[in-house]
């Protein structure tokens, strides 16, 4: 099953029931002021009102266009009022289209499935390079230094997210949360699991310094 995520500004969007269709899923995600907080597949639709609660939406815009994890996200404006002069700036700032907010859940489901079938290869060829470790998104492989780094599917996407989000202490919660698992209470326990695994792996293509714990708190990718 394909998930999807649909990134949203509004809290009350970002509740908002998922919904199905064929072999995708398309879940609805809070966007805050440091940008997506899950890993991101394929291509992403992002929503971002024009007001925010510690930015101003056109920021948002600016600094979803500089993160390479949305270089090919769609991005909707959500204008207070249809003024011509805040369209423009909203496009000149990043922003494909715009609307008038806020949606309801239907009228963003129908602006993201209108595109979806067009864009859902957009992630064939993305490769992440942070400093010697090389992960290809499409291929689902991970190198460092060009030796393989031997995983399993929940560890590479593991460490996928911890490398785009280098030197930041990620709790179990967030990497549950960010591999598209939350809800099951089990997933915590499988965290030190996943952890172990993918620390495994880094050891054995000598990569075995990059993964910190650190205690009560969580873990660190280490990249300088």
């Amino acid at each position: 099953m394909e998930r999807i995520s649909i990134f949203t500004s509004n809290r009350d969007a970002a509740q908002f029931r998922e919904f199905a269709q064929g072999e995708a899923v398309f879940s609805f995600v809070l966007l805050q002021s440091d940008g997506p907080r899950a890993l991101v597949d394929g291509r992403a639709w992002v929503f971002v009102d024009w007001v925010m609660e510690d930015l101003s939406g056109l920021e948002m815009v600016r600094r979803l266009r500089a993160d390479p994890r949305m270089r090919d996200a769609h991005i909707t404006m959500m204008l207070e009022e249809d003024d011509a002069e805040d369209r423009r700036r909203a496009l000149k700032a990043g922003a494909d289209d715009y609307a008038v907010g806020p949606l309801d859940r239907q009228a963003m489901l129908d602006r993201v499935l209108a595109l979806f079938a067009a864009g859902r290869n957009n992630a064939v060829g993305r490769v992440i390079e942070v400093g010697d470790l090389q992960i290809n998104v499409a291929g689902e492989q991970a190198r460092w230094n060009d030796q393989l780094i031997a995983l399993r599917p929940n560890e590479f996407r593991v460490l996928r997210f911890m490398a785009e989000n280098p030197n930041r202490v990620l709790s179990r919660q967030e990497l549950v949360d960010a591999l598209g698992k939350e809800g099951d209470p089990e997933y915590l326990r499988t965290v030190d699991v996943w952890i172990k695994r993918l620390r495994q792996g880094l050891r054995n293509a000598g990569a075995g310094h990059l993964l910190r714990t650190v205690h009560g708190k969580g873990y660190v990718f280490d990249m300088i």
